[in-house]
């Protein structure tokens, strides 16, 4: 970190004073602190002949090895014997609590029970760094306790999920959700390291990797034209067996979905910069997953909006009617929806207002500028919503075409 403090008599506060009998001193402090974070890719991560973990806990430093391991319920279930074992193969002393993995507690109740897990743990503030295992929720949840706790300790996220390894575990955003407003409550904080394991996927249902296939949807169609070619041929055999073994074509996926979305992050860590094609699919998504009856999925709420966004830019003419019908059909053959009754002008509208505060006063919607780009627009209104809910709805029911 390195940072400046100086006296500065600025002219606006001069002026202000001006004619008044006040004395007064002024400070500007300015500070810069580097950030930095691995994002690595190892198959097998609990194997115990897997060092990747270990080293990243720092245990061959020397120090204690006392670590906090907080892990989604159902990923205890399935994974924590081998976490355990894993611990024991490396003299790992863990502490392990168990938290929901829903999106009804994302909250921040939850994130102050994981504060006083840490606590009670007795951690070494800055040498000890707590592991999130789980899904993009428990990452989340882990993230923001990790900021808050201590005002910051260092925070290992472990992705079980497709969703995980391709979004939520590899930025520094946290959050948690309040009433209806999905992670009004957050922080960036990046984490000491993310671990990518596909294997995790092996036992996820088919729902959940199609969850997680829509984040990689949305990078081909704003950013990687390449990517979006290959999902055509590859989407059907997209399994949890498949993503799992993470093969020549799946990895090609993986890298591609993964680069992409970290050459998007990097230079705007923080979102000093507001028009991000990292948010296509997710303007009107927010406020659809959390009213939504029958419930939807966070991918599955982001595959409708991006179906919904497919219809705004065809009505400006930045896809052509094919390009539209490819891309729709890439999504419905993920298993993924592109419609839910409950996504009504109403709705619509009320989404993209919210989407202006939380954008600075402006839309900021990033569309389709053909597959592979976007372009940003800030003069949608209620006859474009309209117009692009009545193409969605007469495009719900049609068969898949995948058109060349």
């Amino acid at each position: 970190m390195s940072s400046t403090l100086q006296s500065d008599y600025r002219a606006p506060v001069r002026e202000l004073l001006s004619g008044h009998n006040i004395s007064t001193s002024n400070w500007h402090v300015s500070a810069v602190k580097e950030t930095r974070y691995d994002a690595v890719v190892s198959k097998g991560l609990l194997d115990p002949a897997n060092p990747t973990l270990a080293a990243g806990m720092e245990i061959e430093s020397g120090g204690s090895a006392r670590r906090l391991f907080v892990v989604d319920e159902t990923v205890h279930g399935l994974y924590g014997n081998a976490l355990r074992a894993y611990c024991t193969a490396w003299d790992i002393e863990a502490v392990f609590i168990t938290i929901h993995g829903d999106e009804g507690h994302k909250s921040l109740e939850n994130a102050v029970a994981v504060t006083k897990a840490m606590s009670e743990a007795g951690l070494n503030r800055r040498s000890q760094a707590v592991v999130g295992v789980g899904g993009g929720v428990v990452l989340d949840v882990v993230g923001l306790a990790a900021s808050l706790y201590r005002r910051g300790i260092p925070y290992i996220r472990v992705p079980t999920t497709l969703m995980g390894i391709v979004d939520a575990g590899i930025g520094i955003k946290t959050g948690v959700n309040l009433d209806l407003h999905k992670n009004r409550i957050g922080s960036y904080y990046a984490p000491k390291a993310t671990y990518l394991d596909p294997t995790f996927c092996r036992s996820l249902s088919q729902r959940h990797i199609a969850n997680g296939v829509a984040e990689i949807v949305k990078m081909a169609l704003v950013k990687d034209r390449r990517l979006f070619e290959i999902l055509c041929d590859e989407v059907d055999r997209l399994t949890p067996e498949y993503v799992a073994d993470a093969n020549e074509g799946m990895s090609e996926i993986l890298n591609r979905a993964i680069g992409g979305m970290l050459d998007e992050l990097e230079p705007n860590l923080w979102e000093a910069e507001l028009e991000r094609c990292v948010d296509y699919g997710h303007t009107f998504s927010p406020a659809l997953e959390l009213v939504a009856d029958p419930a939807l999925l966070h991918g599955e709420a982001v595959a409708i909006d991006m179906a919904f966004s497919l219809g705004l830019a065809l009505a400006r003419n930045l896809i052509t009617t094919g390009e539209a019908a490819r891309a729709l059909d890439v999504i419905k053959s993920a298993g993924l929806p592109i419609h839910h009754p409950m996504l009504d002008i109403k709705l619509a509208e009320k989404a993209l207002a919210d989407t202006i505060l939380h954008r600075d006063g402006l839309q900021r919607v990033p569309l389709t500028n053909q597959i592979g780009d976007c372009v940003f627009v800030n003069d949608l209104n209620r006859e474009d919503l309209t117009d692009a809910l009545d193409w969605l709805r007469s495009r719900a029911s049609e068969p898949r075409r995948m058109e060349a």
